[in-house]
């Protein structure tokens, strides 16, 4: 039989990427597909802060951080509550992952040119007790270029394929079907979409001027999750995090729309942990969208008061930064789909961080300088736009103002200024005491014991009301849509599973189509950090495993 290649990946994405670059380092001609234009090359992680989950790296040991691989399996074992019969190849993905990231996963970036920033972030504290979720001690690991400088190494080996004759880029090639012609799935069929120059991001037409088939020995499928398909993630939602919202905000352009998963499904894969996902809960709508629906996400301190949409405090440990999903299913309890941080300027200027490249350009850019003058800056220039042009912000000098603000951007006035004096208020008696029954309070300082976070990360511990803070800042926190966290069932070499448990002879799978392995590596919850790592691990995992079997 004649065939187009020895491999079609189909998603140029971080996954896709690096299962290319593994089947060109083995000789292996392959074509990679994509629904986009050639500018969207990377997906998602172009986006992403480059956030990547290591353990006992030597950016923890410089911040004297001790970490160790049974303290991190044993994080991630309490946070993926691994409880089903179908987790039983994602809980052997979850072992294999923490051994890459204890192991050689920061050396194998380190050799294509990938450098970190030298202070250690500490995402999804947990709160909990030591068997539970969240992680024990800071792994947060920002990368240096973020999301653009994690895709670049992996874009240059592919790009190195094509320049070598191995790889053909095929984008705007929307697959649409998956077939034998013979024993295996050596068949991908699809509708050629017309070209587009849109920016990254945007909404690209989806005028059909032609169709395609191709065959190879085998099929690697990188095509992402389903956040930004609202309806298909209310269909999938799970019971236990309450009613789905009746608004979200997208972290993810319109394209991420989790076709791919039906297609292959129908193919005769197995889908397996469809409820579970992570969505995030400090969405703020971009005063200056790409897409549809764009929101960006707040990575914040532990100081900013949350509150409902009432104006109660959200209950411990569900401080910001502390436990997403946990934090989620309280909100959908409400009866509301939104919360509040209330905050002060000195707050904002050292505890908020925005997610994405294009909201970070000095980490982006590699500026020294531009971090420097972040440091500096009483409120970072990206916050401050949010500041000032944000649809979601509240700027007053006092409370009152501050109240009626909030009340003018909800559909009714719920927050109670007298109630909301008197929470403030409390909180700021205890402040000036070195003891206190605030847990919030408690975990405010217990964050500065970490020279990270009390270097740039968590402010000086003073009283909300205090005018030398000001001014006072509130900010309205959507759902915002990101992660796919089930997905197709895999082996350990990325072999798509079927309802029986036999390979399905052909199909691979990587990346979030994946569950970022296995069909879901992380249970129920994430460890942050750990969705671009997965990409990565899933694509080489994958690309290595097709070349051996097309060899």
């Amino acid at each position: 039989m004649a065939y187009d290649a020895d491999v079609i990946v189909i998603g140029a994405g971080l996954a896709g990427l690096a299962a290319t670059a593994e089947l060109v380092d083995a000789g292996r001609k392959v074509i990679l597909l994509d629904q986009e234009p050639e500018q969207s090359i990377g997906g998602q992680a172009h986006w992403s802060f480059g956030g990547l989950f290591f353990v006992n790296s030597p950016e923890q040991r410089r911040m004297r951080i001790k970490d160790s691989h049974a303290l991190a399996l044993q994080d991630w074992m309490g946070t993926a509550g691994f409880d089903r019969a179908e987790d039983h190849w994602p809980r052997r993905w979850a072992e294999a992952y923490v051994d890459f990231a204890a192991g050689e996963k920061r050396s194998w970036l380190h050799q294509q040119g990938v450098r970190f920033f030298p202070v250690v972030g500490w995402a999804e504290r947990g709160g909990y007790d030591a068997n539970g979720h969240g992680n024990s001690v800071p792994r947060f690991h920002i990368t240096w270029g973020t999301g653009p400088g994690l895709v670049a190494p992996f874009e240059r080996r592919v790009r190195a394929g094509v320049a070598r004759g191995l790889v053909e880029l095929r984008f705007r090639h929307r697959v649409t079907g998956l077939s034998r012609s013979a024993g295996a799935v050596d068949t991908v069929t699809g509708e050629i979409l017309e070209p587009s120059g849109i920016e990254r991001g945007q909404a690209s037409g989806r005028t059909v001027t032609g169709a395609f088939e191709l065959k190879a020995q085998a099929v690697i499928v990188t095509s992402g999750g389903i956040g930004g398909d609202h309806d298909l993630v209310r269909a999938n939602w799970p019971e236990r995090l309450g009613t789905p919202p009746e608004r979200m905000i997208s972290g993810v352009p319109a394209h991420v729309d989790g076709k791919m998963l039906g297609i292959a499904e129908r193919t005769g894969a197995r889908l397996i942990n469809r409820d579970r996902m992570w969505h995030y809960t400090e969405g703020i709508q971009n005063w200056n969208p790409i897409w549809d629906k764009h929101g960006i996400r707040i990575l914040p301190g532990p100081s900013s008061l949350w509150l409902d949409a009432r104006g109660n405090r959200l209950p411990v440990p569900l401080f910001p930064g502390f436990d997403t999903l946990g934090t989620l299913e309280h909100i959908m309890r409400t009866g509301y789909d939104y919360t509040w941080f209330v905050l002060d300027q000195k707050i904002i200027g050292k505890e908020f961080a925005l997610s994405g490249s294009e909201q970070n350009p000095d980490l982006t850019g590699k500026s020294v300088k531009g971090v420097v003058g972040r440091a500096r800056a009483d409120v970072p220039g990206p916050v401050k736009a949010f500041m000032d042009h944000g649809a979601d912000f509240v700027v007053e000098k006092d409370l009152g103002a501050l109240v009626r603000g909030m009340n003018a951007l909800t559909k009714e006035p719920l927050i109670d200024e007298a109630a909301l004096r008197r929470e403030i208020v409390a909180r700021d008696r205890e402040i000036a005491n070195p003891f206190t029954k605030d847990l919030q309070v408690t975990a405010v300082r217990g964050a500065r014991n970490y020279l990270g976070d009390k270097l740039i990360r968590t402010a000086t511990p003073h009283r909300i009301l205090d005018p030398k803070a000001g001014p006072l800042i509130a900010v309205r926190l959507h759902i915002l849509t990101r992660k796919t966290l089930g997905g197709l069932e895999t082996d350990l070499s990325s072999r798509v599973l079927t309802e029986g448990g036999d390979p399905l002879e052909g199909v691979y799978a990587a990346g979030e189509v994946a569950g970022f392995g296995g069909g879901g590596v992380h249970g129920y919850r994430s460890l942050e950090g750990t969705f671009l790592g997965g990409c990565l691990f899933s694509g080489r995992t994958a690309g290595r495993a097709a070349a051996e079997a097309v060899g």
